[in-house]
């Protein structure tokens, strides 16, 4: 009998060491989650070829997507994106939409410091920007065209720019409206341009409209709004949102003849719950050799 109890005593101890070590473990998860991971910053690079080898010339794209501004991401975290944006030396700066989380909330308040901090920005060949869907309503459209101005972003609305780099390659620049709550209308991207463009990249905000323009003549396609899921586990891999369902996170290949690819930013803030767990808020940075 003596035996028998100092077995059970013995896995009572066992379970209890179990559960206070998983309870520990899934707090500790937690707090990461909720306190860790959405303050970091990842600085991701990727070469693209648009013809020439790497000792051609080289235009350096740095996108990003989804600040969304708010209470659990903050001016002082808008901070840290800008100090790591110009550490990259970018020729250009393109952003996916989506400044504020809730500019009803708060974007009245702050609107002087993202500003100040988003013209802050330097980039010889020019800052651009397209609607997100959080860049409408509560007051966020006039504000966001006000802020963009004011920080010497080009807002690109259904519109193309033309990129000329120092060495006389012309890259195209198109960018979407917004497709939940804009009006996109691609209608002059499609037009039959016999310009010899060295590149043509399409910057949208919510990624499976880029399957629409798999037959373009684009060669990259920018995206953000997924957030990469947020939480990304081994069994799941993120929260899928409308107009992310198919496209989650960083790069797929849309044509296999062509060779189009998406990109899909995972943003820096979030969206509802202010958590990251394997989605570390990024920025992405594009060589493009010409």
């Amino acid at each position: 009998m003596k035996v028998k109890n100092k077995a059970k005593l013995h896995m009572v101890k066992l379970l209890t060491q179990f559960f206070l070590l998983a309870t520990l473990l899934v707090g500790l998860c937690i707090f990461y989650g909720f306190q860790v991971e959405p303050n970091l910053l990842l600085v991701r690079h990727f070469a693209l070829q648009a013809g020439g080898g790497e000792s051609a010339e080289k235009l350096r794209l740095v996108q990003i997507s989804d600040i969304q501004i708010g209470e659990a991401y903050t001016v002082k975290n808008l901070q840290k994106v800008v100090r790591n944006i110009q550490k990259q030396q970018p020729d250009v700066i393109l952003f996916n939409g989506d400044l504020f989380e809730n500019y009803s909330q708060c974007g009245a308040e702050l609107e002087t410091e993202v500003t100040a901090l988003l013209k802050s920005l330097e980039a010889p060949y020019g800052k651009y920007a397209v609607w997100g869907n959080r860049d409408y309503g509560g007051g966020a459209e006039k504000a966001y065209r006000r802020i963009l101005k004011a920080a010497d972003f080009t807002l690109l609305c259904n519109e193309r720019a033309e990129i000329l780099s120092e060495q006389g390659h012309t890259v195209l620049l198109c960018g979407l409206d917004d497709s939940l709550f804009g009006k996109p209308d691609g209608s002059q991207f499609l037009q039959n341009d016999k310009k010899n463009y060295a590149y043509r990249i399409l910057m949208l905000h919510e990624p499976d409209v880029a399957q629409l323009w798999s037959h373009s003549d684009f060669q990259l396609i920018l995206a953000g709004h997924s957030h990469g899921g947020q939480v990304r586990l081994p069994f799941w891999q993120g929260e899928k949102t409308v107009l992310a369902q198919q496209y989650l996170r960083h790069f797929y290949t849309l044509n296999e003849e062509t060779g189009l690819q998406l990109y899909v930013n995972t943003g820096l803030g979030t969206s509802h719950i202010p958590v990251r767990f394997g989605v570390p808020p990024e920025i992405a940075v594009f060589d493009l050799y010409l």
